[in-house]
C-alpha cells in the first residue's frame, strides 16, 4: 500500500511514496522558474504550479492517499468563478511590502500582530503581501466589488482548483499574521490593519482529513493531509515531545521546535509561536519557530560566482575553519530573520586579505549558515530545554564539512537524515493518519559529534552580524 506526498516548494514540485514499512522514493520533479522583475521582488507563475501539482499527482500511479505541503508564507488572490490568478505568487522571499511593515512598525502596531498572531511585522508573512495586492492589483479590487474575489497562500488555491475545497490548515494559516493564535480562527482585527477583507479568505481547517479528491492516471484519490513544508518536516523526524527541534537546510534554513500543546511566546527573543499540526479531532499541537533567510541560496549564489564547479569539491577542505584565519560571512543576502528580523541587513565578508582563496570564501559561507543557525537554536534553548539530537535535513546536511562545524558550535550531536525527504516523508504519514492508514517509518541518520568549543568564534560573528545590519541602515 503506498502512500503519495506532493511537495510543493520554493524551487521544484516533486512526487515521493512512502510505502508500508516507511521507505521513501521521489517518483517525479518538476522544477519551476524564478521571477524577479524588481529589486527585493520574488514571483512564480501560479498556472505553472498548479500545472506542476497535477502532474505530480498524476505521476502518483495507484495510492491510498494523498498530502500536500505547501510554501508556507507565498500567496496570490484569484477569482472564485473561473479561479483565474490574478497576480502571480508573491513568494514568501519577497520585500515589497517592507515600507508598508515599516510605517505599521512606525504606528506601534507590532504590538498587535505580536498579541494576536505571535507574529512580527515583517514583509515575510502572507498578511503585508495580500494588503499589497488590495491597494495596488485593480483586477482584485474590482473582483472585491464583484463578490468575486479569493485571496489566500498556495495552498488554498490549489485546493480550490483540485477539489474545489475553499480551505486552508490551521499550520498555514497560523504563518499569515491574521489568524488568532489562540483562537485558531481568522482575527478581524488583524485584518483590518493589513487591509483584508475577511470575507474573501479561505476556511481554516485542520492538517489532517477530508480535503476532497484528486484525479490520478489510476482514478481518483483522497486528499487526506495538508499542512506547511517545514512542519511537515518536524512530523517526519518524530519530534513530536517539548524540546525536540529540526533544522531544514533549503533555500533557506527553518527551524522549528516542537512545543506540545502549549504556546510560547517570546517575541523579545525573535522566536515565533506557530502551529506545528492539528490532527483532525485533536487539539493543535504548537512550535516555536526561527528562519534563516539564506541558506542553500548563499551556496548557490557562490556557484554561479565561480567560487567552485561541483558540490562535492566542498565537502571538505584543506585549511582549518575560515573563521580562524578571520574570514567571516554573515549570510543576510535577502536580509536577517531570526532572532534579529531585519530586513534591511546585508551580506557580508569581514576579515578579506589577500591570502584568502575561493575555497576559503565557501568555506566561510557554509561556517556563516551555521552560525545563522545556532543563533536561532540558542534562543529557543532558552526558553525550552532542548531534548535530544539536533535533526536536520535539506541539500546541506549532505555535506560533511557543514554538519561536523554546526555540531561544533552548538557543542551537541547533529544527526543528518540519511533519507533527505523529510518534508515528503512527514507529509505522508499525516496523509495515511487522515485516512486512517498506519505506516511505520524509521528515520535514519548519520551522527556528528562536537568537538571542539567555539565560543570565541561565536562572539566574532556575533560582531559581524551587528555590523551588517549596521550597513543597512545606510
Amino acid at each position: 500500500m503506498l502512500i503519495a506526498a506532493i511537495d510543493q516548494g520554493t524551487t521544484s514540485t516533486r512526487t515521493l511514496l512512502v510505502d508500508h514499512s516507511g521507505d521513501l522514493r521521489v517518483a517525479h520533479s518538476l522544477p519551476h522558474r524564478q521571477y524577479y522583475p524588481q529589486e527585493g521582488w520574488v514571483e512564480h507563475d501560479p498556472l505553472e504550479l498548479l500545472n506542476n501539482v497535477r502532474a505530480c499527482v498524476q505521476a502518483a500511479g495507484a495510492v491510498a492517499a494523498v498530502g500536500i505541503d505547501n510554501q508556507g508564507e507565498s500567496c496570490l488572490a484569484w477569482r472564485s468563478d473561473t479561479r483565474e490568478a490574478l497576480t502571480p505568487v508573491i513568494v514568501w522571499q519577497d520585500k515589497r511590502s517592507l515600507a508598508h511593515t515599516e510605517t505599521l512598525k512606525e504606528q506601534g502596531l507590532e504590538a498587535e500582530t505580536l498579541s494576536r498572531a505571535g507574529l512580527p511585522l515583517d514583509p515575510y508573512f502572507s498578511a503585508s503581501k495580500l494588503g499589497w495586492i488590495m491597494q495596488h492589483v485593480p483586477a482584485a479590487r474590482e473582483a472585491w466589488r464583484q463578490g468575486k474575489l479569493r485571496l489566500g497562500t498556495s495552498d488554498a488555491y490549489f485546493l480550490d482548483c483540485l477539489t474545489h475545497r475553499f480551505v486552508t490548515d490551521i499550520s498555514t494559516a497560523s504563518r499569515t499574521s491574521l489568524m488568532n493564535l489562540r483562537s485558531g480562527q481568522w482575527d478581524a482585527e488583524l485584518c483590518q490593519l493589513f487591509g483584508i477583507p475577511i470575507e474573501c479568505l479561505p476556511e481554516i481547517v485542520p492538517s489532517t482529513g477530508d480535503f476532497g479528491l484528486l484525479q490520478g492516471s489510476a482514478g481518483v484519490i483522497p486528499l487526506t493531509a495538508s499542512i506547511v513544508d517545514q512542519q511537515a518536516a518536524l512530523y517526519g523526524f518524530h519530534c513530536q515531545e517539548p524540546g525536540q527541534a529540526k533544522i531544514t537546510f533549503g533555500t533557506g534554513a527553518f527551524a522549528l521546535m516542537c512545543t506540545g500543546h502549549d504556546i510560547h511566546h517570546h517575541p523579545e527573543k525573535g522566536l515565533l509561536p506557530t502551529v506545528a499540526w492539528q490532527k483532525n479531532g485533536e487539539r493543535p499541537v504548537y512550535a516555536l519557530d526561527g528562519g534563516v533567510y539564506t541558506a542553500s541560496a548563499a551556496i548557490n549564489w557562490a556557484r554561479t560566482l565561480r567560487l567552485f564547479d561541483s558540490f562535492d569539491a566542498i565537502n571538505c577542505f584543506d585549511s582549518g575553519p575560515a573563521i580562524d584565519s578571520g574570514l567571516v560571512f554573515v549570510p543576510a543576502l535577502s536580509g536577517l530573520g531570526c532572532p534579529h528580523w531585519d530586513p534591511r541587513a546585508r551580506g557580508q565578508w569581514l576579515g578579506l586579505s589577500i591570502d584568502h582563496g575561493a575555497q576559503q570564501l565557501v568555506q566561510s559561507i557554509l561556517e556563516g549558515v551555521a552560525f545563522r543557525a545556532a543563533e536561532v537554536l540558542d534562543a529557543m534553548s532558552s526558553c525550552v530545554a532542548r531534548t535530544g539530537a539536533l535533526q536536520i535535513d535539506g541539500g546541506m546536511s549532505r555535506n560533511p564539512y557543514f554538519v561536523q562545524f554546526l555540531a561544533d558550535i552548538l557543542a551537541c550531536p547533529v544527526n543528518a537524515a540519511a533519507v533527505p525527504e523529510l518534508t515528503g516523508l512527514g507529509t505522508a504519514l499525516l496523509a495515511a493518519d487522515g485516512a486512517g492508514i498506519a505506516l511505520s517509518s524509521s528515520t535514519r541518520f548519520s551522527t556528528c559529534l562536537p568537538q571542539t568549543d567555539r565560543q570565541s568564534s561565536r562572539q566574532r560573528f556575533a560582531e559581524a552580524v551587528a555590523m551588517s545590519r549596521q550597513w543597512g541602515q545606510h
